[in-house]
Parts: C-alpha cells; sequence; structure tokens
C-alpha cells in the first residue's frame, strides 16, 4: 500500500459523526445515513464540508426525496450557490444546470468546472434524475495526488508555470451522445461570452493546504510557451493526474448526489451509453481567487470583446 492511500484511508478516521466509507484508495467516499437538504444543522454540514476536503469527492445514495428546490435548500446551507457564467438555469430555478444529454450537456474529457474564470466553483452538487441502464459513470481525479506524485524536478518545474484558460475549446470533441445542432446550440450559448483567464498551474487550497495542480480541457496554453511546447508539458502533468491510482468511478443511480471540491479534482463523464437518456442537475458553491505558492492570484486576461481585465 502506497503512502499516499495509506493517508487517505487513514482520513476516514476523522470523519466524526458520519458513517463514511471510502470508495477507491485516494479519493471519493460514500457518506451513509444522512438525507441532504435545507434543514440539516450546523454541526452535520460542517462534518459534511470537513469530510468533502479530506475525501475530494463524496456521495450519497438514495436521496429521492430532493427536487430542484430542496436540492437548491441544501445548497444555501452548504455555502454560496452561484449560477453558471454562460448557460441559463433550469426554468423556475436559482441555480440549478442541466446536463441532459439530449442537449449535448456531458462533457466526457476530463476537466475542473469553469476554471476560464478567476474565482471558478469551490464544490459542486449533482443530482442523479435519470441514469441509464447501463453505461453513463463519472470519474474524478485527485488533482493534489497528481502534485504530490510529479519527480521533484517536475515538481520545481510545475510550480513555476503559469497557463491561460478559456471556455473557447473543441467543445465537440469533448460531447458526445448528442445531435449535431444540439451540440451546435449548446456551443453557441456556453461561449456566448468568452472569458480568458490565467491561473497558476499549481495552487494553495484555501482550507487543507495541499498544493494542487490547475489543469483540464479548459486549459489553452502556458504562459511564455509555444503552443506545441505547451501541448507537451500539459500531457505530462495531466496524465499524472488521471492516472487509475488517482481516480475513483461512481455507478450512477437515481436519486444519488455527488459533491465534489473543484479546487483538488477533476472530473468527466464516460460516454458509454449511446443513446439512452442521461439527465442530472448540478448546483455550484462558488469559490475564491486561486493563490499561487508565490502568494499571486490568478487573473482575467480576457471578457467578452477581450479587453483587457484588472488584475483580480
Amino acid at each position: 500500500m502506497t503512502i499516499l492511500t495509506q493517508s487517505f484511508l487513514n482520513a476516514a478516521d476523522a470523519d466524526g459523526p458520519l458513517d463514511v466509507v471510502p470508495v477507491a484508495g485516494r479519493i471519493g467516499a460514500e457518506i451513509r445515513g444522512v438525507a441532504l437538504g435545507g434543514d440539516l444543522d450546523d454541526a452535520t454540514i460542517a462534518a459534511i464540508r470537513a469530510a468533502l476536503v479530506r475525501h475530494k469527492v463524496i456521495f450519497f445514495r438514495a436521496q429521492h426525496h430532493l427536487d430542484d428546490a430542496g436540492q437548491e435548500a441544501f445548497a444555501e446551507r452548504f455555502g454560496k450557490p452561484v449560477a453558471h457564467p454562460t448557460v441559463p438555469v433550469v426554468p423556475g430555478s436559482k441555480y440549478l444546470l442541466e446536463l441532459d444529454s439530449k442537449e449535448g450537456r456531458a462533457a466526457s474529457s476530463w476537466h475542473t468546472d469553469v476554471t476560464f474564470v478567476p474565482a471558478y466553483p469551490e464544490s459542486s452538487i449533482l443530482r442523479a434524475i435519470v441514469i441509464p441502464q447501463a453505461g453513463g459513470d463519472t470519474l474524478w481525479a485527485n488533482t493534489a495526488a497528481a502534485y504530490e506524485e510529479l519527480p521533484e524536478p517536475l515538481r520545481q518545474l510545475a510550480n513555476s508555470l503559469w497557463a491561460v484558460h478559456s471556455n473557447l475549446y473543441d467543445y465537440a470533441s469533448v460531447v458526445t451522445n448528442a445531435n449535431e445542432e444540439a451540440v451546435k446550440r449548446y456551443r453557441e450559448v456556453f461561449a456566448s461570452t468568452v472569458y480568458e483567464t490565467e491561473h497558476p498551474l499549481v495552487h494553495v487550497h484555501p482550507e487543507s493546504g495541499e498544493r494542487s495542480l490547475i489543469l483540464g480541457h479548459f486549459f489553452k496554453q502556458f504562459v511564455g510557451l509555444s503552443q506545441a511546447d505547451s501541448q507537451r508539458l500539459f500531457a505530462t502533468f495531466q496524465d499524472t493526474v488521471t492516472r487509475p491510482e488517482n481516480t475513483v468511478r461512481w455507478r450512477w443511480q437515481p436519486g444519488d448526489v455527488a459533491i465534489w471540491d473543484n479546487r483538488a479534482t477533476q472530473h468527466r463523464a464516460i460516454a458509454d451509453f449511446g443513446t439512452q437518456h442521461r439527465q442530472l442537475r448540478r448546483a455550484t458553491i462558488a469559490g475564491t481567487v486561486p493563490v499561487s505558492i508565490d502568494g499571486r492570484n490568478s487573473r482575467i486576461i480576457k471578457k467578452e470583446d477581450g479587453k483587457i481585465a484588472e488584475a483580480a
């Protein structure tokens, strides 16, 4: 057993009153016996938040009592919910984002949510509504464990790099199981406002103090490097993030809820469900601007018409 795995499993001993069962060796745990909702007391909310920081992604089975309003009420207890910066909310809701395979809304490549803005989300709360009979699982990867596993020369290089992230990317290449017209419509909405933001490759988690990598499919280019060199380095670091040992795979059932720490993970849907319907809804919790290991903040460099904005 590796040091990273043993440390992760030992963390379950610190979960206090919650019934927490690790799902994989380095990331992911199921919490049992909790009915999520807006009526949870402060101690339970604090325990769930602490478990999230430790385990990176936590799962709750059979939350069938939750509807859109209940999911939003829980999100308001958990943190400060925010809507997606470009995609409209589910009609009748305040914050919820629809992830519906019929509309091309299931990203099947690795990413951290909304890294094209400086203060990208702290966490997300995803509720399963319609799940394929087979397929349609989601994978998460531990970006803090990935940093720890880098050889020292690569770690020193990572510490010095900054990267541009943008919502203008090859959207069609990461979305499957939807017709071309639906993908085109959604891409137009997704990039209706164009963002570009510079992030440090390595940031310091504001709660755990861990160092973690900011990568994923919104990555565009490393600052000061050519596109070709950027892509080679990106592949090296990204491959470390998505090593099987750093991941957990969740087989959804209707009513399941997953909450992940967007500051220490990447995730992706698995597009193996053909034309079966897959529908989930996500509430997103506001985050803070990432800080590099030398104390510098991420900054927005373009919004809409590309005008240079002030540093965040």
